[in-house]
């Protein structure tokens, strides 16, 4: 179960909305680049975001580049899930290979501030501040394996293969 505050965005953020591009020179340095997620679209969201919140946004959330950095400094800089409408597909697997959920669902009746609760197991999230309940698409079951390990290379390390 994830439980955590939403930071609320609306439709088409990109890649470099994410990780803005004239910050290309601090890609080495990720814990600083993280400092700077979301920067231009939300400038205070780099230092109210805390561990184990989430962003509900609309549709085709990372679209653009196949940048593995946008995924990796969300997740650094304390986003425990992305729920949105829609998802780039190559941000969705590199959200994924880094143990960053990305739950597709109605994110309508999610307010900026709203506490959740989501059940990645039961497809379902909770908004707890307005008593609404709904699904999200569900899981394949290696996914959520890559999840509960951290990523896609923590899953390897440990287990060596998928299971078929």
């Amino acid at each position: 179960m994830l439980k955590g505050k939403a930071f609320k965005f609306e439709d088409n953020i990109s890649t470099d909305d994410i990780t803005p591009g004239r910050l290309f020179h601090l890609r080495s340095n990720l814990p600083e680049l993280a400092k700077h997620v979301l920067e231009d679209v939300a400038p205070s969201f780099g230092s109210e975001v805390k561990p184990g919140d989430f962003i509900a946004a609309g549709v085709n959330f990372g679209l653009g580049s196949s940048r593995e950095h946008a995924a990796v400094v969300l997740k650094m800089a304390g986003v425990e899930a992305i729920l949105a409408k829609s998802v780039a597909r190559i941000f969705f697997r590199n959200a994924i290979n880094v143990g960053l959920p990305v739950l597709i669902c109605d994110t309508d009746k999610i307010n900026d501030g709203d506490e959740l609760e989501i059940d990645l197991v039961g497809s379902t999230v909770k908004n707890l501040t307005n008593g609404t309940e709904f699904p999200i698409g569900e899981f394949p079951e290696v996914m959520l394996r890559i999840l509960e390990e951290g990523g896609l290379i923590p899953y390897i390390k440990k287990h060596g293969d998928f299971e078929s």
